[in-house]
């Protein structure tokens, strides 16, 4: 429960959701909110699940509690110093697995109504509406250093900013479909780069559209 209160006060401090439009969106008093972020009563499940929903956190899931039983002697007395109750706290969150024809409408819809058919985990909490694509292609594999092979995932978060040095993925003019490139800016112009040298740099325009940057690649064994 402590946990719960934490993880709502925090989320709802960065995202500047009051406890009075939070009763709002929820249907219930804000009294009925400030019972629950004091203690004073406890939600069902249930009910902790509408909150998280309503602050963004709908796809949050934890993995939670250890406990570990005290040792004690004969006499009832502790044998090891330190707390007796251990618990970690290890959240998760749930990400929509998108499709590269699909990352507009994702970005405009801003990731409301988006019927996704498969979700993956990760430990980042996003910013904004992020979503998973699969790495399609060899233009981001790169001889050495930094190198995103095909068919891995990447987590694509539209909310953090898109500066020279990140891999973006991005739609350009007469193109339906996003690409993942590395953003680089030279002699004040900026280019897309693929990490792969045997593919040509393109020149970065204000038409073309950033659709979020890639902040974290995993592969699947």
């Amino acid at each position: 429960m402590d946990k719960w209160i934490e993880l709502v006060k925090s989320n709802m401090k960065d995202r500047k959701v009051t406890q009075e439009k939070l009763a709002e969106r929820l249907g219930m008093s804000q009294g009925g909110i400030g019972h629950w972020l004091s203690k004073r009563r406890q939600p069902k499940i249930e009910d902790m699940n509408r909150v998280l929903e309503e602050i963004g956190l709908g796809f949050l899931e934890v993995a939670l509690v250890i406990r570990e039983k005290p040792q004690v002697d004969d006499e009832g007395q502790l044998l090891l110093e330190g707390p007796s109750l251990v618990q970690k706290y290890n959240p998760y969150f749930r990400y929509p697995v998108s499709d590269w024809r699909g990352v507009g409408e994702v970005r405009e819809a801003g990731g409301a109504g988006y019927a996704a058919e498969r979700y993956e985990l990760s430990d980042y909490q996003a910013e904004g509406s992020a979503f998973w694509l699969v790495v399609v292609g060899d233009a981001m594999i790169a001889p050495s250093g930094l190198s995103i092979a095909q068919d891995m995932l990447i987590l694509v978060d539209p909310a953090v900013e898109a500066v020279p040095g990140k891999l973006v993925i991005v739609q350009c003019p007469g193109s339906t479909e996003a690409i993942f490139r590395k953003l680089v800016e030279e002699g004040g112009q900026r280019y897309l780069v693929p990490l792969n040298p045997t593919y040509p740099k393109a020149l970065y325009s204000d038409e073309c559209r950033i659709i979020g940057v890639v902040v974290q690649a995993t592969a699947k064994f």
